[in-house]
């Protein structure tokens, strides 16, 4: 029989990323037992872009802000380049090196119970209550190495294609798109005087909008204060995400600079249309699919997305009643659910080729999107209160779709 048996928990969290360990935080504040069990040493391959509202909702310590950038440039597939300043703000980077870890450490001191170690299985016990089998970190292979627990509840965080939903919650495929990014040396002063871009800047996030960095996706170049992101991801089977990143790296005059670590993972391109199995069993954070279409944006709404999951699991603690846990996704989609929409169709339309994303690019040079874009993506909220903007940014959308403007 595995160790622990006897041990009971309120809630056991599976998966200690930002969705999973805001979860066990919440939970742990709240006086609930919590066990918050990772599988130390996976790195998930990530920009590391935080808006303004993440960090003052969330707290995140200006330690853990390793840059702040100013602007955005847009690389179009001719190598047209458009830049997006912020005015009046920014956007904060975080490096998922550090700041996972930093997130679980947050919610040990919370409370939780934090545990290293593989999630393996699904159970149940006499009574009908969950029971979670795991592999501490360096246990033995076989069944002499595992250890089991018991919970009243469960949150599977594990991320993209989420064992814990293939055992508990079954049935529903999502589409992905799989990212690879390489952790690079910040490069000094002049060593990009190569670039096909221009240089690279410490304060600057490049988006490049061109096939041979994706056909599909995007290609990306972050900084990270010390080091810099350079990834890209797809969803079409075949394409080399390693020889893309490694085209990439040459463009930005960064191929001769020292890579420090790799990373590659699916990410979600939708929300999955149920997250908890009515009984005992939540999903958040990338099992349950909230990262945004066509951005691929991710930490805000997992960290919202274990929010709402730490909210409706203290409900059916207190209550009893089971039906609080469709609660989370509900919530959640009332609030962001007409941006996914959005940035869905965006990314179908204009992701298609490079003659669609051309006319993205220069999409990208008008006032009022730029305005538009960043305070949305700054507050998390659509912007509602400038309708007439609203509708010159769509006429210009079909005018551009439609193909009755020039690209440049």
């Amino acid at each position: 029989m595995p160790a622990g048996t006897n041990e009971i928990f309120d809630v056991v969290v599976i998966g200690g990323g930002p969705a999973g360990a805001t979860a066990a935080t919440d939970l742990a504040r709240a006086g609930h037992k919590v066990l918050l069990l990772d599988k130390e040493g996976r790195i998930k391959p990530c920009g590391g872009a935080i808006p303004p509202r993440l960090v003052r909702d969330y707290q995140i310590p200006e330690e853990q802000i390793v840059a702040r950038v100013s602007t955005a440039r847009i690389v179009a597939p001719s190598g047209r380049e458009v830049d997006m300043p912020i005015d009046g703000g920014y956007v904060a980077m975080v490096d998922r090196k550090d700041f996972d870890p930093w997130l679980r450490n947050r919610a040990a001191l919370a409370g939780a119970t934090y545990r290293a170690g593989s999630f393996e299985k699904l159970g149940r016990d006499a009574q009908g209550r969950a029971t979670i089998s795991y592999r501490p970190k360096g246990a033995a292979s076989g069944p002499e190495g595992l250890e089991q627990v018991t919970t009243k509840l469960v949150i599977g965080a594990d991320g993209a294609r989420s064992e814990v939903a293939r055992q508990g919650l079954p049935g529903e495929k999502v589409p992905f798109v799989f990212a690879y990014h390489e952790i690079v040396r910040a490069p000094k002063a002049g060593e990009c005087a190569a670039a096909e871009q221009s240089a690279y800047d410490p304060v600057r996030c490049d988006v490049y909008y061109k096939a041979k960095h994706s056909p599909d996706f995007y290609g990306w170049v972050f900084p990270h204060g010390e080091s810099a992101s350079i990834g890209t991801g797809s969803a079409q089977k075949g394409f080399s995400l390693r020889n893309a990143t490694s085209d990439l790296r040459a463009a930005a005059g960064l191929q001769d600079v020292e890579t420090l670590r790799r990373e590659g993972a699916p990410i979600p391109l939708r929300a999955l249309k149920r997250w908890d199995n009515g009984r005992d069993l939540l999903l958040t954070g990338d099992a349950a699919g909230v990262v945004a279409p066509a951005s691929g944006e991710g930490i805000y709404y997992a960290m919202l997305s274990g929010q709402l999951a730490a909210e409706v699991t203290a409900k059916v603690l207190a209550t009893g009643d089971a039906k609080a846990l469709a609660g989370a996704r509900k919530a959640f989609m009332k609030e962001h659910g007409k941006t996914f929409w959005i940035l869905g169709i965006m990314q179908y339309f204009w992701y298609k080729n490079d003659k669609r994303r051309e006319r993205f690019v220069s999409m990208c040079k008008d006032p009022d999107v730029q305005r538009l874009t960043w305070e949305a993506y700054m507050n998390k909220k659509l912007v509602r209160r400038k309708p007439a903007a609203h509708v010159k940014i769509f006429i210009k959308d079909m005018a551009h779709l439609l193909r009755l403007t020039s690209p440049n």
